[in-house]
């Protein structure tokens, strides 16, 4: 079996297993959320009126933590779904977690990237929470492929919208 087959038979069984793992994954998402609303800084007034434009309905709640490296799970197969979808790698500089939002450190004062990670807590907001979020989130990017589906195609719009 040739490596490509191989890696898409796994691809497979993870969009079979999507039910399974969304529970897991939540869990997860929800702990680094919990995580980063304790040891996260609050929005800067400019961070704020984006988030405003945005159209986030709860900004108090929205934290920022300064990061060297976003980190990844340590279930083992949350980490193998992870890194066949290639949707947290060394690559990445920032992930939103609801109201809670890694940001590299390197890429600390972009605001493009804080735009386009609070445009995803919009989203989360607007599914009405986490689970809600992910479900559609991570069936986008397994069934169109990161970062071309609508969610995502719309946090890089607000991007455009607003830091243009």
């Amino acid at each position: 079996m040739s490596e490509i087959s191989h890696k898409m038979e796994k691809f497979g069984r993870l969009l079979s297993q999507f039910d399974i793992l969304l529970p897991m994954v939540t869990h997860w998402v929800e702990e680094q959320e919990r995580m980063i609303e304790q040891e996260g800084v609050p929005l800067s007034m400019d961070q704020q009126l984006d988030a405003y434009e945005i159209g986030i309905k709860q900004i108090d709640r929205v934290r920022l933590m300064k990061v060297e490296r976003i980190p990844l799970p340590t279930h083992p197969v949350l980490k193998a779904g992870l890194k066949l979808t290639n949707l947290i790698s060394p690559h990445t500089v920032g992930i939103s977690f609801r109201y809670g939002i890694y940001i590299r450190s390197d890429c600390w004062n972009q605001r493009r990237l804080v735009v386009h990670e609070m445009t995803h807590t919009m989203q989360y907001e607007r599914f009405g929470g986490i689970e809600e979020f992910l479900r559609a989130y991570l069936h986008e990017c397994l069934t169109t492929g990161y970062p071309y589906g609508p969610l995502e195609q719309e946090a890089v719009a607000m991007e455009q919208k607003i830091c243009w």
